[in-house]
């Protein structure tokens, strides 16, 4: 049984989640901010990342990973169509912000090309590319333990934003109705900024989804 826990990083609080198993190995999911503090945390816990991945390179979910990957000296995992986001402030879109600093590290150790199987260490889950908020949103389904992180595809009672540079909106409304809401209902889908919820309840409720 896989725990997860979740830390709202930052001025957007952007949630980081960090997924460990008994052995207290872990993967780290869009550490957006705030990386001596979100460190600290790990080494208190005496927990041993495996990997950082992403569910998209917006800058508010990247701000973080290279004090991450540089402290634990793990790989960073992204999909092929964000290869040069974390580098480029324009296209991560910190560009936009003057009151914030540019992010703009390293490139990601691992391109993620299609969908299917992930398997890092013990850890296996299946990655479903879910664009539309960016071109190379990925949504990570842990399928035994019941919940997917869904970055900022998908939120409780709304959707992701589609007006940013890249953003399309036919797309998201088709991941989320193709991939997301194809889970089984009681799924815990984890979002990039606010709470949990299902996609039976977001079936029934989201004014974006079924025309309330």
């Amino acid at each position: 049984m896989l725990n997860i826990r979740t830390y709202p990083l930052g001025t957007f609080q952007t949630n980081c989640y960090v997924i460990s198993n008994k052995e207290k190995q872990c993967l780290i999911i869009d550490p957006g901010e705030q990386g001596e503090i979100l460190g600290k945390e790990i080494l208190k816990l005496k927990l041993k990342p495996l990997a950082i991945l992403l569910t998209h390179a917006h800058f508010d979910h990247i701000g973080a990973v290279d004090i991450i990957r540089d402290l634990f000296k793990i790989p960073v995992y992204i999909h092929k169509a964000e290869k040069n986001w974390l580098a480029d402030s324009t296209k991560n879109g910190s560009a936009r912000y003057r009151e914030f600093p540019l992010v703009e590290g390293k490139a990601a150790d691992v391109l993620i090309e299609q969908e299917g199987q992930l398997e890092i260490g013990p850890f296996s889950c299946t990655m479903f590319h879910t664009p539309g908020h960016s071109p190379g949103s990925i949504t990570y389904w842990f399928e035994e333990d019941g919940f997917a992180v869904v970055g900022d595809t998908l939120f409780k009672g709304s959707i992701g934003r589609t007006d940013l540079p890249y953003g399309n909106h036919k797309e998201l409304i088709q991941s989320i109705h193709n991939k997301l809401l194809t889970l089984p209902e009681q799924t815990i889908c984890y979002p990039g900024h606010g709470e949990p919820t299902t996609p039976e309840v977001e079936m029934d409720q989201n004014p974006f989804l079924n025309g309330l």
